[in-house]
């Protein structure tokens, strides 16, 4: 069923601004007096959320041999029980179990190396010729590592570090060692896939401090010379990650300020400032370290002088994209004063401390049912409410977390519209916190708002240029068929 239209015009700020204080208000009101004429278009009225006889014969009348639904991550399917043991509260827990038998190890190695060397999708979210070429250059740097050992050893000759040939090679090797750490540093972070593309913003200055970070331990070796190969070796891994971070957000950036598909000439006059702005530095510390200056002290006042214009670098920029970050802005924004931000606003209001790896969110956007669910109750009393979506949102009480499940059938508007509901459910939650409302009665208020309101949003975003994508939004690949009554 499609959204219910939401009325545009001059006023329709004030209609969102009173729809959420209405709705915010009715949850102080007793969850038997929210119950009818809810369902606008979440299903019935559900009558174990009304508080009568029927919601304390759940936990009773549950069949232990009963599947709550099926659930399929990346292939695998699972199966959710009603667990025959009850926990330490005297509640029946759900149970997961495999629907196959455990993959064999081969195919756990496999799939861990392709993480490292095909992107996320693969071969669909490539073209056909893909896999050629990076064939030929993976060959190519094979003979170019190769001829690196070579072309070390010699140098090393040629400045006069060692005439010996045996002791030249062994410094040459230990030099290399310290730059294969450094390769495999790389390798290790090329895991992190598409969000170098939607949370570039983050990743971008989060390498700013790695890089910081391995220079400080190169710095470090200076007290420590003893122990020089594995200080210099975790310096060039950590020095290596922020490198292909920043490579890697490189392109995105620069293709934000490309307006007349001029994105070579503008990667080219962005890196030849950097490369001008480069020597700069490096002539003026040239110039310093003939007066001996404090070398911790140099060092302190440069990092932050790095650090600060690095984290004015990435504030600048303005993406037109709604990742998760700006997403979150968009929807606080649009629920407390009924308008969506401008491109520069809503960028300037993203945290870019809240690495994409981050586990301490409290929205989880195609989360398992596992993690959203612990007793069957709590998934009985609120699937109702979304038998006609395709998706689900509640909270977890005890991890402080709003969960929006996707169902199988979930295409990208629903899992966008499931993002907004779990932020509109967050606005409720955090409300009535101090209040201690019934959850059943803030459930049954975000629905009724999200139904009124949610094509509203996507309307103004548009106007304000953003574009919104699931995809940047880095849903979880859990998907869940909830079983229908017979």
């Amino acid at each position: 069923m499609a959204p219910i239209p939401f009325k545009q015009g001059p006023n329709s700020s004030a209609l969102v601004r009173e729809a959420v204080t209405r709705a915010t208000l009715a949850t102080s009101a007793p969850a038997t007096e929210q119950i009818h004429g809810a369902e606008v278009r979440f299903g019935p009225p559900v009558k174990i959320l009304a508080g009568d006889a029927t919601s304390a014969k759940v936990e009773k009348g549950l069949d232990l041999a009963s599947v709550l639904c099926w659930e399929e991550v990346e292939g695998r399917k699972w199966r959710y029980v009603v667990d025959s043991d009850k926990n330490a509260s005297g509640v029946r827990s759900v149970k997961a179990v495999a629907m196959q038998n455990p993959a064999p190890p081969i195919e756990d190695v496999v799939s861990f190396i392709r993480s490292f060397v095909v992107p996320e999708g693969f071969p669909d979210s490539v073209t056909p010729s893909f896999v050629p070429y990076m064939s030929w250059r993976a060959l190519k740097h094979f003979f170019g590592g190769a001829m690196g050992v070579i072309t070390t050893q010699t140098l090393l000759r040629s400045v006069g570090v060692c005439q010996n040939r045996a002791v030249s090679g062994a410094v040459a090797i230990n030099w290399i060692l310290k730059d294969g750490a450094g390769r495999l540093g790389k390798m290790i972070f090329a895991r992190q896939g598409r969000k170098f593309d939607y949370d570039l913003k983050q990743l971008r200055f989060s390498a700013d401090l790695l890089l910081e970070l391995g220079a400080g331990i190169e710095l470090a070796t200076a007290a420590a010379p003893q122990h020089f190969l594995p200080m210099a070796c975790l310096a060039n891994v950590i020095k290596n990650v922020a490198v292909v971070t920043s490579t890697s957000t490189r392109t995105p950036i620069y293709k934000s300020y490309a307006r007349a598909e001029n994105i070579g000439d503008v990667t080219a006059k962005g890196e030849c400032v950097g490369n001008l702005a480069d020597l700069m530095g490096t002539g003026m510390s040239i110039m310093i370290s003939k007066h001996n200056p404090s070398i911790a002290a140099s060092f302190a006042i440069f990092s932050f002088g790095y650090l600060f214009s690095s984290y004015k670098e990435v504030k600048n920029v303005v993406l037109n994209t709604l990742n998760r970050a700006r997403f979150t802005v968009a929807v606080d924004s649009f629920i407390r004063t009924g308008y969506v931000p401008s491109l520069k606003e809503g960028n300037s209001k993203e945290n870019i401390f809240s690495p994409p790896w981050e586990r301490h969110t409290s929205v989880v956007l195609g989360s398992r049912f596992g993690d959203a669910f612990q007793e069957p109750s709590s998934f009985l009393a609120i699937k109702p409410l979304f038998e006609s979506e395709r998706y689900m949102v509640t909270y977890n009480q005890s991890k402080d977390k709003i969960y929006a499940l996707l169902k199988d059938q979930a295409k990208s508007d629903d899992i966008l519209k499931a993002a907004f509901h779990a932020h509109v459910l967050l606005h409720f939650i955090n409300s009535t916190k101090q209040r201690g409302m019934d959850f059943t009665a803030q459930l049954l208020e975000s629905c009724k708002v999200v139904s009124s309101s949610y094509g509203a949003f996507k309307n103004k975003a548009h106007e304000q240029g953003w574009i919104i994508s699931d995809a940047l939004l880095n849903p979880g690949r859990a998907r869940f068929c909830a079983l229908k009554e017979q």
